[in-house]
């Protein structure tokens, strides 16, 4: 259950295994070689076997990659995990703030005289590829695709996970797998194209109203798959882990070795999404002449875009989600204040709680349960090594989410223990953090706009005060899927317009290194708004709230809120007492009563 942040003896074999990687480069003729997070799945989230840029630098954090040349070695990560990174990485890595230093920058510096980089090609997309190429141009370096070295050196890699392909019930997921099929088959045949890959198990996972537990927390089941123009599908995976699925004439199930000869039988036009699949699917289907179109996967936007059963099933998981977090906020303002907790307590605690409702399938993402300076460290985890015990007068940063077959849950408090601080800068940016979480709450905007247009509106109380944070606003959450989705965001760089029934965090945060660290979470949907009286008829989109847990209050600077501000919160909180008090026990609703009380 945890993982070491800083595993002394990972740190002592770096040198050692990056010694091999780089005696296997010289083998196979190569000044440098990329070692990916992602595995041939593209996903966040990896099976043990795929570890492979935790395996050999010790970094193990969701985001990231490892270039190694001959004399240097660089492991570049982004804001989110910095601190983490300068804490578990071996000396012999150097830490690359990324994405301010590019690769391709790095690469010109560190090899001036050119020369041949190679990848696994089941571990990178073709975007990814290409963009690494166009930044290379006129430098003499080039990418090639090799055989991956670390698997070569990785002598006791762990198998490849087994676990069973179970069915997803069609009350559940609100529309049967044959329909779904069906509107890709018309996508396909609209669009002149015979056929689409697909190598995102969730999407896959979604189409066919399957799920499984190939991956840690996140209830998918590691497949590719191939759907043509009457809507048949090839479904690629270890054949005995697939005896669930019910027949269907329309389904053929195979194992792995059959993928890359399948794509090489097709008919073209092919559809692939350059973004998501292997590159190696591309340079399979063109040495094969088989013409290939670049599209975003098909699955994407209708999975994002949860239809009226999966909005109601996903409501009820948040409201039973937030009864199990009222039950362990009473425990925890009981209990902290003695000084008796640590983090891993509180991990386990929460999780108990959640268990208690009979219907948790797992937690959706390792529980981040820091306190202190620990807090400031955004996706930390805690290990035994690390654990730490509560103080009182300092702050726990606590983000956590449960799977449950009606919905995937995620929300951050951020909690005094014990007593709250006094320090002003301390409450100050949590007010802001407050602020900004409201104003997204509170956001109604045309149809048509993106998350990058509205990421502006949760920063702008903090940069009041100078402050900011080097993370995303908010991500989008699958429905008993992951619990991060595309394609809605919310963050800079967010294009994708966001549209009815997506699924968002609404997440801001404030991190002062070695001190704390602040972030308020709640879950969203969207919705289409009400025309107010006297409106015109443009279209209007705004959030409906989907998280239902008090939000703590006495860290806040009264006197920084607006009046609407105050009252969002006032009414939030009364929301919360109404929809949750019935759902827990008496010590538990005495508690919501009194932490629900206007402000």
């Amino acid at each position: 259950m945890f993982q070491s942040f800083e595993d002394k003896s990972q740190k002592e074999k770096g040198p050692e295994r990056l010694l091999a990687l780089r005696n296997e480069m010289a083998t196979e003729g190569l000044d440098g070689f990329l070692v990916p997070r992602a595995d041939r799945f593209q996903g966040e989230y990896v099976a043990p076997c795929d570890e492979r840029l935790a395996w050999l630098t010790g970094f193990t954090g969701s985001a990231g990659f490892c270039a190694v040349t001959q004399e240097q070695a660089g492991v570049f990560v982004d804001g989110r995990y910095r601190v983490q990174a300068r804490q578990q990485i071996a000396e012999v890595f150097s830490q690359i703030d990324w994405p301010d230093v590019k690769l391709a920058d790095w690469l010109r510096e560190t090899l001036p005289h050119g020369g041949k980089v190679g990848y696994d090609a089941w571990l990178h997309t073709p975007h990814e590829i290409e963009q690494h190429m166009h930044a290379l141009e006129g430098s003499g370096i080039h990418l090639r695709p090799a055989p991956n070295l670390v698997d070569r050196i990785w002598l006791d890699r762990p198998n490849r996970p087994d676990a069973p392909i179970i069915d997803y019930p069609a009350n559940l997921a609100g529309k049967p797998s044959c329909e779904k099929r069906a509107d890709i088959a018309g996508q396909l045949r609209a669009a002149g194209q015979k056929a689409v890959v697909l190598t995102l198990p969730d999407s896959i996972c979604w189409l066919l109203n399957i799920r499984g537990h190939d991956i840690a927390r996140i209830p998918v089941a590691q497949c590719f798959a191939i759907v043509d123009q009457q809507g048949r599908v090839s479904l690629f995976t270890d054949t005995d882990k697939a005896a669930s699925i019910g027949p269907d004439p329309d389904i053929d199930i195979a194992d792995w070795d059959q993928f890359l000869p399948a794509l090489s039988s097709l008919t073209g036009p092919v559809r692939v999404d350059k973004t998501s699949a292997p590159i190696l699917v591309v340079q399979t289907l063109e040495a094969a002449g088989i013409e290939t179109v670049f599209a975003q996967d098909p699955c994407v936007l209708p999975k994002a875009r949860k239809n009226s059963v999966e909005i109601a099933n996903t409501r009820a998981a948040h409201l039973r989600d937030g009864a199990a977090l009222a039950e362990f906020l009473t425990w925890f303002e009981e209990t902290a204040p003695k000084g008796a907790l640590s983090e891993i307590d509180v991990v386990e605690k929460l999780e108990a709680c959640r268990r208690a409702t009979g219907q948790l399938k797992d937690i959706s993402f390792d529980t981040i349960a820091g306190a202190g300076p620990h807090a400031a460290i955004v996706h930390y985890r805690v290990t035994h090594a690390s654990n730490r015990q509560l103080r009182p007068g300092e702050l726990l940063l606590l983000d956590s989410g449960g799977q449950y077959l009606d919905g995937t849950t995620d929300i951050t408090r951020t909690l005094p223990v014990g007593s709250a601080p006094t320090e002003e800068s301390i409450r100050r940016a949590y007010t802001r953090v407050l602020q900004g979480m409201i104003a997204i709450s509170r956001a109604r905007w045309p149809r048509g706009l993106a998350g990058r247009d509205l990421d502006t509106l949760a920063r702008t109380p903090l940069w009041r005060d100078g402050l900011d944070y080097d993370h995303g606003t908010g991500h989008g959450v699958g429905m008993y899927l992951s619990v991060h989705e595309g394609p809605q965001r919310l963050s800079r760089t967010a294009e994708a317009p966001l549209e009815p029934g997506m699924i968002i965090s609404n997440e801001p945060g404030y991190y002062r290194e070695d001190a704390f660290g602040i972030r308020i979470e709640n879950l969203l949907i969207v919705q289409q708004a009400q025309k107010p009286d006297g409106g015109d008829e443009r279209e209007m989109l705004q959030f409906e709230t989907l998280t239902w847990v008090p939000i703590d209050k006495r860290l806040i600077l009264k006197e920084l809120l607006s009046a609407d501000e105050s009252g969002w919160l006032n009414t939030y909180h009364a929301g919360v007492y109404q929809k949750i008090a019935p759902l827990v026990g008496d010590k538990a609703k005495n508690w919501l009563k009194v932490t629900c009380a206007p402000l």
